[in-house]
């Protein structure tokens, strides 16, 4: 089906969805609404319906498509079993790539086939009897895809919407953290840092426990709470998750394409969108192979630049033996020290806390017992 055209492994896996639902309900033709079934049910098509028209709209779409792909015409006899690529099909797939050459993707991916595919009479015809506009569903998936990231290997489009999937939004879950207290004087440090023109990537040095991780949960607070300088309202602080970007890493070079696209979103962003890097001396070696660029050599050219801000996190004994080493990477970073809370600010700590344990375990925690 393929042919001398390349389509990234998500479209080869829809078209082959398609023809098979096609041999399953007897059809010669695999038609758009074939292909739009198995679009729809999952990946960016679910994700653009459910964000411009809701969840009900979405299972509305879904049924009305399956609907209509049974009332297509059946091929009864010896040929029922041989389908083909029909020319409405053939028409949408050539006004995708048309879309992608503009585009100046190497592969056709599922963004521009979408694209295409609701323009099809059928499929549009489909979407109007779920209250679904094309329109709509157009501006969602555009959202989906950074204009400067290029589609350049069959598994690219597997990296749409990298932030969410290989990041924490701490700002976004910052009710359900649990309140920091104390640390002022360290959250202080870490915003005066970030709001510098220069070197505004603090890094969070101290042993394992002491709060580190609580330091960034405690400065995403403030920010949702607005109680930061004007440069910081309004960012998004993502927790990077390293070990995902590195799992499941099949082949060379598959770490440094998912890296890029979640610097590639958060270029696109504008400085609207800061990193959190726990365990900061993994960067250092994350990826690494031979002929595979390390995180650190992706990341160092837009901490040069000024497009990316990063927070973190890493102990004493790491950053001298990892950090301190890569001259390159530990001047775009300034160290805020954090040691073990002092015996007066750790019962603070624990009778801010008291109330969720009490409610969590269903206690009553005396003040005595905490002191």
């Amino acid at each position: 089906m393929q042919g001398a055209n390349k389509f990234t492994d998500a479209v080869t896996g829809f078209l082959q969805s398609a023809a098979a639902l096609a041999e399953e309900q007897q059809q010669q033709q695999i038609l758009p609404l074939h292909v739009a079934v198995p679009m729809f049910d999952e990946g960016i098509g679910k994700q653009a319906v459910v964000k411009a028209a809701g969840d009900e709209a979405w299972r509305s779409l879904c049924r009305t498509l399956r609907k209509r792909v049974i009332r297509l015409p059946k091929v009864q006899g010896d040929s029922a079993g041989d389908v083909f690529l029909g020319p409405p099909l053939d028409k949408t797939i050539k006004r995708a790539q048309k879309e992608q050459r503009a585009r100046g993707d190497a592969y056709l991916g599922a963004d521009v086939l979408l694209l295409a595919l609701i323009h099809d009479p059928d499929v549009t015809s489909a979407m109007g009897e779920a209250g679904v506009t094309p329109a709509a569903v157009e501006a969602a998936v555009k959202e989906v895809r950074p204009q400067e990231q290029k589609i350049d290997s069959a598994s690219a489009d597997a990296n749409f919407e990298a932030l969410a999937k290989y990041g924490t939004d701490l700002t976004a879950n910052a009710a359900r953290l649990d309140p920091v207290i104390g640390r002022d004087d360290e959250i202080r440090r870490v915003v005066r840092i970030l709001s510098r023109r220069t070197k505004n990537n603090p890094v969070l040095v101290g042993e394992p426990g002491v709060g580190k991780t609580a330091i960034v949960e405690g400065l995403a607070q403030r920010i949702v709470m607005n109680d930061v300088p004007e440069n910081l309202k309004g960012v998004r602080l993502i927790s990077l998750d390293m070990g995902l970007l590195v799992a499941g890493a099949k082949y060379r070079g598959e770490f440094e394409e998912r890296l890029k696209s979640v610097l590639s979103e958060v270029k696109e962003a504008k400085g609207r969108v800061i990193l959190f890097i726990d365990e900061m001396h993994v960067v250092l070696g994350a990826g690494k192979s031979e002929g595979a660029m390390d995180a650190a050599n992706l990341l160092k050219p837009m901490l040069a630049r000024g497009e990316l801000r990063t927070i973190g996190a890493t102990t004493l004994a790491e950053y001298r033996q990892h950090i301190e080493k890569d001259a390159a990477f530990e001047r775009r970073f300034q160290m805020v020290t954090v040691g073990e809370p002092s015996v007066v600010d750790t019962v603070q700590i624990l009778r801010g806390l008291k109330q969720k344990y009490e409610d969590h375990h269903g206690v009553h925690i005396t003040d005595r017992a905490l002191v």
